[in-house]
């Protein structure tokens, strides 16, 4: 007969002399149990004790952004949350971006179309971040794209395919809702669009602005 939760914590405390807890949250979708150290970062319980290791983890003091998750919706740093602050939350990973039927998110696929990373190791960081500040904005100029990337370290592109993303996801997400992907088609939106920034890549549907 499995061990109730109360009887594993009773153990591990007799076995380890550390308190642990049980923390249930809904990860990417799924609600889930784990028990793991009280001390447990949200970052560690995803990556070493959930194995959703597309977390990535670098500077561990909330500077680089590579760990960002989405928690009910909003980024945060998950090397600087407790693990046990997630009770009741919903955390959602770039795993849990993807739709169901392997869809890639408007943002991944951005990434993908203007060759916004390299190494890959921030990427994660980014993708979320991006995901989430497109909620709130799904019409991001050049200027606030490039704010919306500011708190993300990368070390290998230099940013500026990191920024045309932005401006793609945004393309692919009203592609994909029936709108024309530039925004309003008139003439004011395609002469603002900024070529140098977009670079040859092409809107979803194969509609370019005025260079």
């Amino acid at each position: 007969m499995p061990k109730s939760i109360d009887d594993q914590l009773s153990e591990l405390q007799t076995d380890t002399g550390e308190q642990h807890v049980a923390v249930t949250f809904t990860l990417n979708g799924v609600t889930e149990t784990v028990v793991l150290p009280s001390r447990t970062l949200a970052s560690d319980a995803i990556r070493h004790h959930m194995r959703r290791t597309g977390t990535h983890v670098g500077c561990e003091h909330g500077v680089c952004g590579a760990c960002t998750v989405l928690l009910d919706g909003n980024p945060v740093r998950s090397c600087l949350v407790l693990a046990a602050s997630l009770e009741g939350h919903s955390v959602t990973t770039v795993e849990g971006l993807v739709e169901p039927d392997g869809t890639l998110h408007p943002v991944q696929q951005a990434f993908k179309d203007c060759h916004g990373l390299q190494c890959g190791f921030c990427t994660p960081g980014f993708v979320t971040t991006i995901a989430a500040f497109l909620e709130d904005n799904p019409n991001p100029t050049h200027d606030e794209a490039t704010d919306a990337i500011a708190g993300n370290l990368c070390r290998c592109t230099g940013y500026q395919n990191i920024r045309a993303s932005v401006l793609r996801a945004a393309e692919i997400t009203r592609e994909r809702a029936g709108q024309f992907p530039l925004g309003v088609d008139d003439e004011a939106t395609r002469d603002a669009l900024d070529r140098q920034v977009r670079g040859s890549t092409q809107p979803v549907g194969g509609r370019a602005g005025r260079s």
